[in-house]
């Protein structure tokens, strides 16, 4: 069976894994979140080859978690690839498999775990999704990641790019 059958089949994890568990899926994901937009930012953050690049983003737009906006970039026609709502939406799997990661996976030299921070009140969050000091839910708008391998500093996340529900309205 291959991530195309994976993605149409009757069971939901076999569709999620098929849409993302191809190699440096979750990583585009993740610098999605942090807000990459353009080809360049992707392959640069990540170090990957144009055409694996290519290929996963493809398969992103095409299942509705990134979109595709063309701009003008001098005589050159180039595209941005937004968050969409479902992108957004894989922000506490990816958070979860980050906490697995630190947890299980050991790194070649110790590293700190990702923190999640409330950026009103300005302080990390249990489990991202409520703030305990403010008492309220946590949204993309009023989050960010801080990775102490990358900088000390929260990095706010992206939010979603205005787009059609998954149904067409």
């Amino acid at each position: 069976m291959n991530s195309a059958d994976l993605a149409s089949g009757p069971c939901p994890l076999g569709r999620a894994a098929g849409i993302l568990g191809d190699r440096w899926t979750l990583l585009i994901m993740r610098n999605a979140t942090l807000g990459a937009t353009r080809f360049e930012q992707f392959r640069t953050g990540l170090g990957i080859a144009d055409n694996i690049l290519s290929n996963r983003l493809g398969k992103l737009v095409d299942a509705g978690i990134l979109t595709k906006e063309p701009y003008e970039d001098g005589n050159r026609i180039r595209s941005h690839y937004r968050i969409t709502q479902a992108g957004v939406a894989l922000r506490p799997v990816l958070e979860a498999l980050a906490a697995w990661g630190h947890t299980y996976a050991n790194p070649a030299e110790p590293t700190t775990a990702v923190r999640i921070v409330h950026l009103p009140c300005g302080l990390p969050t249990a489990d991202g999704s409520h703030c305990d000091v403010c008492d309220t839910e946590i949204t993309n708008e009023d989050a960010a990641w801080v990775m102490p391998w990358v900088s000390e500093e929260p990095i706010p996340l992206a939010t979603a790019a205005a787009t059609a529900a998954p149904d067409g309205n």
